[in-house]
Parts: structure tokens; sequence; C-alpha cells
């Protein structure tokens, strides 16, 4: 999908903005999967989660070629919606943003302090991006997808330094949202011609990637009720599962106890503080960890973002 310079230009974007993420090997983790287990922490990135890297990419190319564009518009649960804030502000550039109803409070006052308008409307994620094209259509913007090639470029990025900076891993677990991360890691291992397993991580109750990678084609869900929201989509981008149909190995399926408790352990074993999502590979490496015995697997911790409520209800 990229080739390795693609990845290089995108990551001199990046880091105009914000430097490379740490990737750290730790020893409680280690004992607790009986693993050498390389944490990505894109939870270290100025917005607390890895999608600024694509937006941050996104908005600048999306400027070049549309000098006078009046404004974007994009749905999310908060990590998408804050890279979009982040980066249209640097490129002066008006962003309106629709999240669902009930949607974290505290994700929602990122994006507003980022400079976006906020439209709370729709139950999910869904309705959400229903809302978001509405609104592009009658105000004259360019909708802002959540999956595109120059996001990919920008989110390969944190692949590229964990390859480039951590001991040669056999298996890598990504939490999959509408795909942007996964793919990243597939085309940052591929353009180094490396052998890294990588598996998707999705929830029991948000599946939708895990049975359309089962059945090798577009699956939608009628719900995606998890309390990890970087993973609460229904509807799989067709061009992401492309891309992951041909370089996951496997797509690993954890509910949201298990990722509670992957927020407990990495609270207890590192002191981060971690989102649904981010915690999830956490879990599933736990779920296989019979599995992996022995190996050096790489996690990435995608984000941090979560309301202190439902941080404080994992943690008890």
């Amino acid at each position: 999908m990229l080739s390795l310079t693609d990845i290089e230009l995108a990551a001199q974007i990046v880091y105009g903005a914000m430097p490379a993420t740490p990737q750290y090997a730790w020893p409680l983790l280690a004992k607790r999967t009986r693993c050498e287990v390389w944490v990505k922490h894109e939870n270290h990135t100025p917005t607390g989660a890895f999608k600024v890297r694509g937006g941050l990419v996104y908005m600048e190319r999306l400027k070049e070629r549309s000098p006078d564009l009046k404004g974007v518009a994009s749905a999310t649960r908060g990590n998408h919606g804050q890279s979009i804030a982040l980066a249209a502000a640097r490129n002066g550039i008006a962003a309106t943003i629709v999240v669902p109803h009930g949607n974290s409070t505290e994700k929602n006052a990122a994006m507003r302090a980022f400079g976006a308008e906020l439209v709370e409307e729709g139950h999910d994620f869904d309705a959400a991006r229903t809302v978001a094209q509405r609104l592009a259509d009658e105000r004259g913007l360019a909708m802002v997808p959540s999956f595109h090639r120059d996001q990919v470029a920008g989110v390969s990025t944190y692949a590229l330094e964990l390859f480039q900076s951590a001991p040669a891993l056999d298996t890598v677990y990504v939490p999959i949202g509408l795909g942007s991360g996964i793919c990243g890691v597939i085309s940052a291992r591929d353009a180094l011609g490396l052998s890294t397993k990588v598996v998707g991580v999705v929830s029991t109750e948000a599946p939708a990637y895990a049975l359309s990678f089962a059945a090798g084609k577009v699956v939608a869900t009628n719900s995606a009720d998890t309390m990890a929201d970087g993973m609460a989509v229904r509807g799989p981008d067709a061009e992401a599962l492309d891309v992951i149909l041909k370089g996951a190995d496997r797509i690993c399926q954890v509910s949201d106890a298990e990722v509670m408790a992957a927020m407990r352990a990495y609270y207890e074993d590192t002191h981060q503080l971690t989102e649904g999502a981010g915690a999830a590979p956490l879990a599933a490496l736990l779920q296989e960890r019979e599995r992996l015995g022995g190996k050096r697997v790489g996690l990435i911790l995608s984000g941090g973002n979560i309301d202190r409520a439902l941080y404080l209800r994992a943690l008890a």
C-alpha cells in the first residue's frame, strides 16, 4: 500500500508538529504475559492518541490540493476528531466535528479546545458520520473520511519508529477502529521487508472486522456497544479490509471485562493511563499468552483518552 519513501515523506510532516513517541520494554508486563513486551506509547502524542499523525498528513495535503477550502467536516468518537481539529487549526482551516449523543465529555472538551465546532447528533459513530456528510453537503465543506491513504501514511510513522527502534518482533497486536492503525503497521512492516505477524484486535461487542476477516468480505453489524469507543464501529471500510485480509495474521476478539483488566494491568505494571482501545492489544496478548510464551511481542498502546469516571470504574 505504501513504500518506505511514502512513509518517510509523511514523517517529515508529522515531525514538524511532534517528536517520535517512545517504545519501552516493561519487565512487569513481561512477567505477566511470559513474553518480552515492547509497548509503543501513542498515548504520548499532542492529542493523547495515534490518530494525530494521520490528521497532520491528511490536512496538510488537503490544503495543498484545495487552497481555497471553506472548511472540513468529519465524524468521530474522539481521537480522529481531535486529530482533525488540531491539524485543521495548524493549517488555518475551520473544522466541524460530529459526535454521537453520549460521547466522552472529556474528548468533546478537547476537540473544542483544539478549535473545532462540535455537533452532537446520532446514536452511534455510524449515525454521526451520516450527519457529518449532510452538514458537509449543506455548508460546502470537505468531508474528511476516517480512513484515507494519507491518514495511513501518517500513522505508519509510529510503526516505522517501533520496527526501527525495538528488536525484531515476532508479533504486533493492534486495535482496529476503522483500520488506519493496523493498515499503517502492515504498510511499515512490508516496506521494511519484515516477517513480523500483525494481529488485529476488536471488541466482542463490535466484531465487524473479525466477522469480515473470517468471511473475506465486508460484514456490518447492527450495533457496536462497547466501552472501548475507539473500536465501536458497525461498518468496516472496504479498502482497509482489503489491506487487512492481505497482511494480517488473524483478528482477536476481547470482551469489555478483558479490556478493563488490561487497563488495570497497564496501571499496575507501567503506571500508564490507557483508553479501552489502547488496552485491547494487551487484553489480546493475555488471552493468547500460552501461544506467544517466550516470544518478543509489540503492543500498540494507541491512546490514553478516557473519561475519569469510566477509568475509575475500570480500575475498581
